[in-house]
């Protein structure tokens, strides 16, 4: 059924526009275009690592880079998509790669940074991105990506950019591969204000719960909704309980009748992972406020 549904989606998001580019956009708007690098450029470089970021950076129409937060056993904030260390990509320190059998016995939220830091989880590639080039990494703190991220851009002249965070929780993680919801949304907003990048951040997340206590907590900072059902706009509004400022579907999820009810609502709208230039020009026809890719490489080719 879910199937189906996302067919439709598409067949419609192609039916109801011709491909376009950033030009044919009013100059106000293509300047405001939100071009993330996922997991800053997981398609060239290891996800969620400080190398993937930097890349990003040499991009310059990438406003935002987005990643993932964990949490360590010492309630430090690790950049990682995973609250373990994954089987496709993770190596122990003394080279073995990781197995699968041992992904649950490598939670992040039981594991001392200091043994965090030790794992190679950049050497073995990506076999899902056969471009992406295979180097050692590790997985870095929130501060230490953005140490390197305002070294990089005050050494190059670039504007600092924003950060999309996504709170990587879900209800059976509680306690046992994450903090609850509420104890993370707190990790997560005092970091940010001590990083002072708290008026750079968008906090997204699939998980409703941390986004209604960010949203009691500290109702200006920015937050976005992350979709990958076919519920619609108003039933996922309804659960999450107040209107955030971003609503981010699975980019087969958006049709001309969701960028319209998305923007009435006074909300921008930001699909995710779109890594086919034939989808981008043809969101961009749509209305969407930004995109996020793997591939900001690509970018020149939409504009």
């Amino acid at each position: 059924m879910r199937f189906l549904l996302i067919v439709g989606f598409l067949s419609l998001l192609f039916s109801c526009s011709e491909p376009a580019t950033q030009k044919n956009m009013n100059p106000e708007k293509a300047a405001a275009f939100d071009w993330q690098g996922h997991r800053g450029a997981r398609g060239l470089l290891p996800e969620n690592t400080v190398p993937a970021f930097l890349k990003a950076l040499e991009y310059p129409q990438v406003k935002t880079l987005e990643l993932d937060l964990a949490v360590s056993r010492d309630s430090l904030l690790v950049v990682s998509h995973e609250p373990w260390m994954s089987h496709h990509i993770c190596s122990h320190p003394d080279g073995r790669p990781v197995a699968e059998s041992e992904e649950q016995q490598l939670l992040l939220y039981q594991m001392p940074y200091d043994s965090i830091r030790r794992y190679d989880c950049g050497s073995r590639g990506n076999e899902r991105f056969p471009g992406q080039k295979a180097q050692p990494a590790h997985k870095p703190l929130l501060s230490e990506v953005v140490q390197a991220v305002d070294q990089y851009c005050d050494e190059k002249g670039r504007a600092r950019p924003r950060y999309n965070i996504e709170i990587k929780i879900e209800p059976d993680y509680d306690g046992v591969k994450t903090p609850g919801p509420e104890a993370f949304a707190r990790l997560v907003l005092e970091e940010i204000t001590r990083l002072g990048i708290k008026e750079r951040c968008c906090l997204q997340s699939f998980d409703v719960r941390p986004l209604q206590h960010l949203h009691r907590l500290a109702p200006s900072v920015f937050t976005a909704l992350l979709i990958d059902n076919p519920h619609g706009v108003a039933a996922n509004l309804e659960e999450l309980g107040y209107t955030p400022d971003v609503y981010s579907p699975y980019y087969k999820l958006v049709a001309a009748n969701v960028v319209d009810t998305v923007h009435k609502k006074g909300m921008a709208i930001i699909p995710w992972t779109v890594n086919d230039t034939t989808a981008m020009k043809a969101l961009i026809a749509l209305g969407v406020d930004g995109i996020i890719t793997d591939y900001p490489n690509w970018i020149g080719d939409v504009e």
